[in-house]
């Protein structure tokens, strides 16, 4: 595996979570999986959150896509997607893996792991589904951007101000000769998103952007 940066830290702000919001949200920028070099076609991810849920948006620029599923729990990862890992545990035991494709369609699984010695080995729960799950695709030019709803009704608890989390995102991103770039932010040093040691953390802060 590469020699990789240490585990980051994104401050997650709490916001009215309204119009503009997002112009005021400070963004993270996704690397290359493997290296934690520059990637290609450059993502950004921003986060915030409220009292209801936790808000993700991908800020990505896109000159070509492959999308072609259709329906939820299909392997949208073959294709172009983004993606997200949620750990509210923080033990690298067990998280979601939520899937999201240009299309919209979404992939929700719920992944564990249970071999200490097998950090890559796990199992997967094809029938858990996210909650009230809301994303919104907005495509113009070479620029394509995600938002994302993910109510806290679907973890045990809310968080507060100063809970941390472990968290990932991803992208897929195929050229059109065929060629596939794997972004995250935190780097894993392999072609492996389950790679669960190596996700971030997302703490939630009490400050807000709009002061």
């Amino acid at each position: 595996m590469t020699q990789l940066q240490e585990i980051g830290t994104y401050s997650c702000e709490y916001v009215t979570y309204e119009d503009g919001v997002w112009d005021r949200v400070a963004p993270t920028r996704l690397v290359d999986v493997v290296t934690g070099g520059a990637v290609q076609e450059e993502t950004l991810v921003k986060a915030c959150w409220d009292q209801s849920a936790l808000y993700v948006r991908f800020e990505c620029v896109d000159t070509y896509s492959v999308s072609q599923y259709k329906n939820r729990k299909d392997p949208l990862y073959e294709q172009d997607v983004v993606e997200m890992f949620i750990d509210e545990e923080g033990d690298c035991k067990r998280y979601m893996e939520l899937v999201v494709s240009p299309n919209g369609v979404l992939c929700d699984l719920m992944i564990t792991h249970e071999d200490e010695n097998d950090p890559l080995s796990f199992k997967i729960d094809r029938a858990w589904e996210v909650q009230g799950f809301e994303k919104i695709i907005e495509a113009s030019g070479d620029r394509r951007t995600y938002t994302f709803t993910i109510p806290f009704a679907n973890f045990s608890q809310a968080p507060m101000g100063g809970t941390e989390w472990r968290i990932n995102f991803f992208r897929i991103d195929e050229e059109e000769g065929g060629e596939r770039h794997y972004q995250a932010w935190s780097p894993t040093g392999v072609v492996n998103y389950h790679v669960a040691d190596r996700f971030g953390r997302i703490r939630f802060a009490e400050s807000k952007v709009d002061r």
